[in-house]
């Protein structure tokens, strides 16, 4: 049997300009393998040149068409303020090139560790975590105090608490770093994709599942906006609408909570009042600025070149079949059967001529438990049809690519390297790759900013989703 790690496996969306900028679009398949995540050291060192040449090698011979690979700020910056050493990268780079595939690198600047598929330690910045020391609330923070050290709370993206850096010119500086540095492969064509850390394991959500904090599928999660920044915020935004008295939730339950334990998640719960449909709403709107800001920042960064630049959404399958959608509205989607909390963030991405990135596509409804309400095949609602479907004319939606995770030799031996190999064939559709189907244009600057109250229109549904076929035409 093929080996594959649930939760992991990423299915590549490009978010195109039709239907008000937010139908979501596919492009030519590109089909990429992902390294395990210690290819570079744990003490920022490349050790396994003739390792990876070889497995490059087995890649290229199955028709992959490139890697990727997370460039790790902890590692990267780990010496002090603006002290980059990308060495290692480098070499990591320099070895992708000579074997011809090209490379999705990923602005990782958050936690390798305590999460699903994670097999090294990996923390943030030593001389970040510092700052920590003496004010605990620049990490993530659930009610009950607990601080996530994964990734910076969202609420210090403008606050200069870093030598004088806010959050966000921190991450603008590591990846002008990383342009400047990698500009070889870049100019060359090696690089195509950005993809840019946003949150815990580089996905744009709130830390609202941690395992290493207890978390056990198929809980409902937390809310994770607690530290002082962003309760100011909050109270800040309650006043202004004319609700001083609002305060966050008290009454959402904790890590391991099935939705009707709580009074928020309950049948008329509190989501379902003004002043939960106020929470849920400044809560995902944070995460959305979020995204937007950082975007913007890299879109200057990367303007000119021949990159696509993208961002992670994770697949929060559970609790799906219940009205409350409890796991996602913790994780800061707010999204309901009379509400999408997807099409808002497609809308702010277009902006930036960004794509998304969404997990789970792999996964089966009937491979779930009941317990869990789970529906990872409607969440994602799409089949792998890599040159789409029209007898009428040209395709309009086509699948832009799919990352299998995780690279691995017990991947490449045996039967798994037959399969797999099949697999590739099957999301090239049969055909050989041809690298002039999309060809990359050099990154424009980023649009005017879109204002939060017409991101918010696009939460009302407008599209039926895209029929989905149990049956594809080429299976493996």
């Amino acid at each position: 049997m093929l080996h594959t790690e649930k939760h992991n496996s990423v299915h590549i969306i490009k978010c195109d300009n039709d239907d008000d900028g937010i139908r979501h679009t596919l492009r030519s398949s590109v089909h990429r393998a992902a390294w395990m995540l210690d290819v570079i050291t744990v003490d920022n060192k490349f050790e396994k040149a003739d390792e990876i040449r070889a497995q490059l090698k087995k890649l290229t011979e199955a028709g992959v068409d490139g890697v990727m690979a997370d460039v790790w700020w902890g590692l990267v910056e780990a010496k002090g303020p603006k002290e980059y050493d990308w060495t290692a990268y480098k070499q990591l780079f320099k070895v992708v090139q000579e074997s011809g595939l090209k490379l999705q690198a990923i602005m990782s600047t958050h936690q390798c560790g305590g999460n699903v598929g994670d097999n090294v330690n990996i923390p943030i910045p030593q001389w970040v975590r510092d700052v920590g020391d003496a004010d605990p609330d620049i990490f993530y923070t659930n009610r009950a105090g607990t601080r996530n050290i994964e990734y910076l709370t969202i609420g210090v993206d403008d606050q200069p608490l870093f030598h004088g850096r806010t959050a966000i010119q921190m991450y603008a500086d590591y990846m002008k770093s990383f342009r400047e540095n990698m500009a070889e492969f870049l100019n060359a064509g090696v690089i195509i994709d950005i993809e840019v850390g946003l949150g815990p394991c580089g996905e744009m959500r709130y830390p609202s599942y941690p395992q290493n904090q207890g978390w056990v599928f198929p809980g409902i999660g937390e809310f994770i906006c607690y530290d002082k920044y962003l309760e100011a915020d909050f109270k800040a935004a309650a006043e202004e609408a004319g609700h001083p008295e609002w305060e966050l939730p008290d009454d959402a339950g904790e890590y391991n909570d099935t939705p009707e334990k709580t009074q928020f998640f309950a049948d008329n719960g509190t989501y379902q009042t003004q002043k939960g449909k106020f929470f849920l709403t400044w809560y995902s709107n944070k995460l959305i600025k979020h995204g937007d800001k950082i975007l913007d920042e890299a879109n200057k960064v990367f303007l000119g070149c021949k990159v696509h630049l993208a961002i992670k959404i994770s697949g929060i399958h559970w609790w799906y079949r219940v009205p409350n959608h409890a796991a996602e509205l913790t994780a800061g989607f707010y999204n309901l059967d009379d509400r999408d909390g997807y099409r808002t963030i497609a809308h702010m991405l277009t902006r930036h001529h960004a794509c998304m990135n969404f997990t789970c596509a792999e996964m089966r409804d009937n491979e779930q438990s009941e317990e869990a309400k789970s529906a990872p095949e409607e969440l994602v609602h799409r089949n792998a049809r890599p040159q789409g479907i029209n007898k009428n004319g040209p395709p309009a939606h086509k699948l832009s690519g799919f990352t299998y995770l995780r690279l691995s030799d017990e991947l490449l031996q045996g039967q798994n390297y037959a399969t797999f190999k099949t697999f590739v064939r099957r999301m090239h559709a049969n055909l050989d790759y041809n690298a002039n189907v999309d060809p990359i244009a050099p990154l424009q600057r980023s649009k005017p900013e879109i204002p939060i109250e017409e991101i918010l229109e696009a939460a009302e549904p407008k599209l039926e989703p895209f029929p989905f076929n149990k049956n594809t035409d080429l299976p493996v």
